[in-house]
């Protein structure tokens, strides 16, 4: 996206590797600070986001650092790559920040470095972004999502109070896989087995008796299960839009590069078919 007129381009932040934390077999912590996290904040948003940039094929980055220079003076092969990883804590005191990688052994770019991170090794990104916090007005709360979104649900979990009534449903490969959560809220864990990703979710909102009241809902996680919650909530239970947080966050079968560069116009299509509308009119 371009820059606007008259604006600053943003300048990436740049921290070092505190300490790492294997959390469960395929779920790995990786804390950041130093002082280039001096002007970061990402207290607004349960779901805020960076944007990791990776050197590509290891090559390192010169410094300082600037990757819209970088786009522009590179050739393409070696721009940084990004990979978009949710805020899971922010630690305003201590200026620490938080990311949680899920982890499929050496395939993939971000996990396998989450893996091997040192602390004091140099880390890159961009941000933070987010657009979603728990309304306080809503009378309930349904949070839903596999692995990649379980930081966001985490988090929103813990910034509710205690009183807030809430569905939470996360689906994991197995028992092994659940997270303790700092949070009253019981969270239902739905173990995947060798079934297809988010089946186990359809269900279960599918099944959910709907409390009365106005549903602030958040939905995360692969496309296709997704696609078939937005139904749902929007076609079948008539949730209305702005009470609805929902997004592939990742799509099977895609890398980051390819889902991003689709994701637009597969929403697009996605809602204007279920929600009779016109693809001009649902991108508008």
């Amino acid at each position: 996206m371009a820059e606007r007129p008259g604006r600053q381009p943003r300048k990436p932040h740049v921290a070092q590797v505190v300490r790492t934390e294997r959390l469960t077999p395929h779920m790995q912590r990786v804390v950041l600070g130093g002082e280039g996290l001096a002007d970061f904040a990402a207290d607004t948003c349960t779901d805020h986001y960076v944007k990791l940039l990776f050197p590509p094929d290891g090559v390192p980055f010169p410094e300082p650092f600037d990757p819209l220079r970088a786009r522009e003076e590179l050739p393409r092969e070696r721009w940084p790559v990004t990979r978009t990883y949710t805020v899971r804590q922010w630690d305003v005191e201590h200026r620490e920040l938080t990311l949680d990688f899920v982890l499929h052994g050496d395939e993939g770019l971000a996990g396998p470095w989450a893996m091997r991170a040192q602390p004091g090794e140099k880390v890159w990104f961009m941000g933070p972004g987010g657009a979603y916090a728990p309304d306080p007005s809503a009378d309930w709360h349904l949070l839903v999502g596999d692995e990649s979104a379980l930081p966001a649900i985490a988090r929103s979990l813990e910034a509710l109070p205690r009183a807030a009534r809430v569905h939470a449903f996360v689906e994991v490969a197995g028992r092994e896989e659940e997270q303790k959560i700092d949070s009253d809220a019981e969270v239902v864990w739905l173990h995947r087995g060798g079934r297809r990703i988010g089946e186990a979710l359809v269900e279960a909102v599918r099944g959910l008796d709907f409390p009365e009241g106005r549903v602030h809902a958040f939905v995360h996680g692969e496309a296709h299960f997704v696609k078939e919650l937005r139904r749902l909530l929007r076609v079948e239970r008539h949730v209305p839009r702005q009470d609805l947080s929902i997004s592939g966050y990742w799509r099977l079968g895609h890398n980051e590069d390819g889902w991003q560069a689709s994701k637009r116009e597969w929403n697009a299509r996605i809602e204007a078919e279920q929600e009779g509308a016109s693809p001009a009119a649902a991108a508008s």
